[in-house]
């Protein structure tokens, strides 16, 4: 293989180790606060909603700011600045006496985080080579995978077996650890032009960059708005069911999603979205429909199984696809409407799927969430068929 082919250099591995400690440290804090903070401060479910939401909000408000901060060459400003940020947010938990000034941290953390997690993904975008960009960012895509389902593990077990003291200096060293590794790939990510478009590349279709994104973008805040659904309510619907253990739930889900990673990315280069969205979206819906019906530990097995392989097949996919949608200048955009569409994705589920919950049951809230994806993959196959009716057409006309 060819140096211009290689996908397993230096800068990707740090990169991929970047990202895992940045993401981790969110889904460590994220999942133990809301429990916390009830805890701790009497919150009301209100209140515990802001929580998410106000960091959600900042998240996505500063990536609209690095994706264009990127593209005019601030890569390196943007990093540094966002991690400073998130660590000096994290570092302030220590001093909260009050919901007012957690609200306010997290705030912050969420403007730091927005930028940071923006740059990462992009700079390992211009360090895979194009032909295996679906390859590449799968992989990269399994340590935010990892984060997310076993994030809340962590986070949750320091919760209870030691103090929220303990969460956030764990937190804090994370952070920290980020600072010399990033330090290591600035330049030689920054300074990768990388190779050639794919012959996929070169034959997408002109247009905006926010016209190219918008199919991919709505999916994945489809597919996020059914994650809000599991990791805000995961716990309550254990209670409702009288099903213990069902942390479980997410270890087994990212063993789904470390094992399908791998294929879906060669899939996706091989033969484009389709080959792996339309089983995702298939996957995705038996997950929650099984969920649904989980009385028992073997089902909510079989539910993370289908549910972690779907996601595992979809996410990154998305990520690549919208990267190739945009030329190299852009990707700091098409990252940063990734990201967003998630972050978005996951608060808005946890807030409707919330209220449809306190409307009917969580067996019912998860049985209605597939339905999302139902819309999801309708979505996808109507733009499919309307595209290759268009290819169609300008071949009949060319002719």
């Amino acid at each position: 293989m060819s140096q211009q082919e290689k996908l397993w250099n230096k800068p990707y591995l740090i990169l991929i180790g970047c990202n895992l400690l940045l993401f981790f440290t969110l889904q460590m804090i994220i999942t133990s606060n809301p429990g916390y903070i009830r805890e701790q401060y009497n919150a009301s479910d209100m209140m515990v909603s802001l929580f998410t939401s106000l960091f959600a909000l900042s998240a996505i408000a500063a990536r609209l700011y690095a994706g264009r901060a990127i593209g005019k060459g601030h890569r390196s400003v943007i990093l540094f600045a966002g991690l400073i940020i998130a660590w000096l947010a994290t570092t302030g938990y220590y001093i909260t006496g009050g919901m007012l000034l957690l609200l306010f941290m997290r705030m912050i953390f969420g403007i730091g985080f927005g930028l940071s997690s923006t740059v990462f993904p992009t700079m390992a975008s211009d360090v895979i080579p194009a032909k295996r960009m679906g390859e590449g960012m799968g992989y990269f895509g399994l340590s935010t995978s990892i984060s997310m389902s076993l994030g809340p593990l962590v986070g949750l077990f320091l919760l209870e077996h030691y103090n929220f003291q303990v969460l956030t200096t764990v937190a804090v060293v994370m952070i920290a650890v980020i600072f010399p590794l990033a330090y290591l790939v600035r330049k030689s990510a920054s300074n990768h032009h990388g190779p050639e478009k794919s012959v996929r590349e070169v034959e997408q279709p002109q247009g905006s960059v926010k016209r190219a994104l918008f199919l991919p973008a709505l999916l994945n805040f489809l597919l996020a708005v059914t994650y809000g659904g599991i990791i805000s309510f995961m716990a309550l619907f254990g209670e409702e069911v009288h099903l213990s253990g069902v942390g479980a739930f997410f270890l087994i889900n990212a063993i789904a999603i470390i094992i399908v990673r791998p294929f879906s990315g060669k899939m996706f280069d091989k033969i484009g979205p389709k080959a792996v969205l339309l089983p995702g979206a298939a996957l995705t819906i038996a997950g929650l429909v099984l969920l649904s019906l989980a009385t028992e530990m073997s089902v909510l097995a079989a539910a993370a199984i289908c549910y972690g392989a779907g996601y595992g097949f979809i996410q990154p996919s998305l990520q690549a696809w919208m990267i190739q949608k945009v030329s190299p200048e852009k990707r700091g955009v098409a990252n940063g409407l990734f990201l967003n569409s998630l972050d978005f994705g996951i608060a808005v589920g946890a807030m409707v799927l919330g209220i449809i919950a306190s409307g009917t049951s969580y067996v019912m809230m998860y049985r209605l969430s597939s339905i999302i994806m139902v819309v999801f993959l309708i979505l996808f196959i109507v733009s499919f068929i309307n595209t290759r009716a268009k290819k169609s057409t300008s071949k009949s006309n060319a002719m």
